[in-house]
C-alpha cells in the first residue's frame, strides 16, 4: 500500500503522481492559451460599435409614412408597431417566428415581425394591414376573405391578408397547390384554409393582386 503504482505510457515508467502532474500542467497551459487567444478576440473587437442599451433614433417608412421614434436596438419591429405606433393589426402570438400572424411586407416580401428589430427596419418599406384600404375602400384580398368567409375570429386573419398579398405579388397566376405551399408560414385555428386559399384564387382570376395602398 506505500509503493506506487506505475503507470506506463509509451513505454517509460511514470509514477501516478508524476503522470497526473504532467497531465494538470499540460491542461492549465492549454487553458492559458486559450485565454490569451481570447483575449487577443477581445481586444481585436474593442474598434465594433456597440449601440445602446440606452433608446436611439431611428426613422421607419410604414405604409408610406416616415416615423421618427427613439427606441432600444433591441425593440422588435413587431413592438414597435403595436407599442410605440398603436398599429396593432399585425398580433403578437408566438413571438418566435412560427404562426405568421404578425406578417408583414418589408421591400415587397412578407416577414415576421417578431424577427425583424425595428433598427433593421430602417430603410426598407414597410407595409402593415393598415395600410392597405383605400379610406372606406378594402383592398380586393381583403375584401375577398370576407366574401369567402375566411376570417372568423379574426385574430390570423391580418397576418394571413398580409402574407397573401405578398404571394400574389410575386405569383399572380397560382394554382391551389401553389397558394397552399405559398402560405404554408400561416396558421390557423379556426382551420379557414379553404376560404382562405378560395379569396386568394378569387383576386388572381380577377387580376387584382398588386393593387391597394402601400
Amino acid at each position: 500500500m506505500g509503493k506506487e503504482k506505475k503507470v506506463d505510457k509509451g513505454g517509460s515508467n511514470l509514477s501516478r503522481r508524476d503522470f497526473l502532474r504532467g497531465s494538470t500542467a499540460g491542461a492549465l497551459s492549454t487553458g492559458l492559451l486559450s485565454g490569451r487567444a481570447m483575449g487577443g478576440a477581445a481586444e481585436a473587437a474593442v474598434d465594433v460599435q456597440i449601440l445602446g442599451p440606452e433608446p436611439l433614433p431611428m426613422m421607419l417608412r410604414i405604409n408610406g409614412k416616415t416615423h421618427r421614434m427613439k427606441l432600444e436596438p433591441r425593440v422588435t419591429l413587431l413592438d414597435a408597431l403595436r407599442n410605440h405606433l398603436d398599429l396593432t393589426g399585425a398580433k403578437k402570438v408566438c413571438d418566435r417566428a412560427t404562426c405568421g400572424a404578425c406578417t408583414v411586407i418589408l421591400n415587397g416580401k412578407p416577414a415576421y415581425a417578431c424577427t425583424v428589430l425595428a433598427i433593421e427596419a430602417q430603410g426598407k418599406e414597410i407595409q402593415t394591414i393598415e395600410g392597405l384600404a383605400s379610406g372606406e375602400e378594402l383592398h380586393p384580398m381583403q375584401a375577398a376573405f370576407i366574401e369567402n368567409d375566411a376570417q372568423q375570429c379574426g385574430f390570423c386573419t391580418p397576418g394571413f391578408v398580409m402574407a397573401c398579398k405578398a404571394f400574389l405579388d410575386q405569383n399572380p397566376n397560382p394554382s391551389r397547390e401553389d397558394i397552399e405551399k405559398g402560405l404554408g408560414g400561416n396558421l390557423c385555428r379556426c382551420g379557414t384554409y379553404v376560404g382562405i386559399r378560395q379569396a386568394v384564387l378569387d383576386v388572381a382570376r380577377a387580376g387584382k393582386g398588386g393593387e391597394g395602398n402601400a
